[in-house]
């Protein structure tokens, strides 16, 4: 009687069981990807200016003016949110509302990957704050680089699509990354909260807070 009971009780706990997988492979729904980023994220240079000049510091010459800038500036380091990566021709530096807008692009970005059931990874920024002479050294390796930039207003900054930080061991593939990237930017662009430009020679997207 007991062995009975036993039996019966080790067959209804794997019905559950398998009850369960069956329930969590109906609620997985497969990636959608994001298409149409350059007919999307169209925003062009006359928005970026419009908004960073509005929102914006008065362009600075050189780095050395970084403390003379006639509007607050806040330095952007790498942090559990995004990674900066190695900056070359710009200052890790924004005003305060690109600084709120990297933070949630970041952090709606990492949400996200939760929620598609993606490994956890950050976003690489690779452009920020640009003055008068690093624009200068700037066009003289990138001919397509702009001299009328929004870079210059410390509103703007460039978050690299082709790469991504991985933040534990395990890595997804590239175009999903890319893809809820996209969709987190045009969540936050349809909210009025700024302006993307997808930069396909430059892998990054272009956007200025708005």
């Amino acid at each position: 009687m007991r062995r009975t009971v036993w039996y019966y009780t080790i067959a209804c706990v794997l019905l559950i069981l398998v009850g369960a997988c069956k329930e969590n492979e109906k609620s997985k729904k497969p990636f959608v990807y994001f298409k149409n980023y350059q007919r999307t994220f169209n925003d062009l240079n006359d928005r970026h200016l419009s908004s960073a000049k509005r929102l914006g510091i008065t362009p600075l010459k050189s780095s050395e003016d970084l403390s003379q800038a006639d509007r607050n500036l806040k330095e952007i380091k790498s942090c559990k949110l995004f990674q900066v990566d190695k900056l070359t021709h710009s200052e890790p530096y924004l005003v305060p509302e690109a600084c709120d807008l990297l933070a949630d692009i970041a952090r709606n970005f990492k949400d996200s990957l939760y929620q598609k059931g993606l490994p956890s990874h950050s976003i690489i920024v690779t452009s920020v704050l640009r003055t008068g002479s690093s624009v200068k050294k700037l066009r003289k390796s990138n001919g397509n680089a702009s001299a009328n930039s929004a870079h210059v207003y410390g509103t703007t900054f460039d978050v690299a699509y082709t790469r991504f930080k991985k933040d534990g061991r395990k890595d997804a593939p590239e175009e999903k990354l890319k893809s809820v990237l996209a969709d987190v930017l045009q969540d936050l662009r349809l909210q009025k909260k700024c302006y993307v430009r997808y930069e396909f020679k430059q892998g990054c997207f272009h956007i200025t807070a708005r």
